[in-house]
């Protein structure tokens, strides 16, 4: 690791897999912060991605923030395993790292709009007006949020996913590519909603809905909807 001070603009990323390429992409154009390299416990230390160095596994953390380092971006993006994402967020802060929020310059926040700290909003992105973005939460490219909605912690939406007025997304959901929410529905906690579906009915907490279905199907209600919620395997 470079033997040197970092400046209060400097940010480390956690994590030099896709979404950790993405995010240093992200901030080299946002020009807000420097990426002073990258921490990840599969990457041998000395070498790059994306021409930026590798400084170490988590264990070098402490050092890093002795040396002057304040920021971190989790490049972790959690699907398909959010306590992955999480976990990383408690590394940080365990050694005295703040997340700022990123946000692509070709994505639009209304100025309404509020988010929590450790957001990350990619490319192509909206964020509608009165909507609130919990901690840790990802934006991803093309990703809609009209207005007046409310997302919880670390809540990742896929590329292209839509959400109506008024949608209420508990903590640790994750939403598929593409996938649509009707207007004024509330996702449950740790729920799964997959790539294409069709959300018209309130999803419950760890719910699923699979690729390509609309929840409910047509004609179902009642114990019909949790047979049907049962019965969907895992995306």
């Amino acid at each position: 690791m470079p033997d040197f001070a970092f400046d209060a603009h400097s940010l480390i990323v956690f994590g030099g897999g896709g979404h950790g390429k993405t995010l240093i992409e992200l901030v080299q154009a946002s020009g807000m912060f420097t990426v002073a390299g990258i921490v990840d416990d599969g990457l041998q230390a000395g070498s790059q991605v994306l021409g930026v160095p590798v400084l170490g596994t988590s264990a070098v953390l402490p050092e890093l923030h002795r040396r002057g380092l304040r920021l971190a971006a989790n490049g972790v993006g959690g699907i398909n395993n959010v306590a992955a994402r999480v976990r990383v967020f408690e590394l940080l802060a365990e050694a005295g790292f703040t997340c700022p929020n990123l946000v692509h310059p070709r994505a639009w926040v209304e100025h309404s709009a509020r988010l929590m700290g450790g957001v990350q909003v990619l490319a192509q992105a909206y964020i509608g007006s009165d909507s609130i973005i919990g901690f840790g939460s990802v934006i991803n490219a093309g990703a809609v949020v009209s207005h007046d909605c409310q997302l919880g912690q670390c809540v990742n939406l896929s590329p292209g996913a839509l959400l109506a007025g008024g949608v209420h997304v508990e903590d640790y959901v994750q939403i598929g590519m593409g996938a649509t929410i009707n207007l004024n529905l509330t996702i449950g906690r740790a729920a799964r909603v997959g790539n294409g579906a069709t959300v018209k009915a309130d999803v419950p907490p760890e719910g699923r809905v699979y690729a390509g279905a609309v929840w409910p199907a047509p004609g179902l209600s009642g114990r019909g909807h949790a047979r049907q919620m049962n019965e969907i395997p895992e995306t």
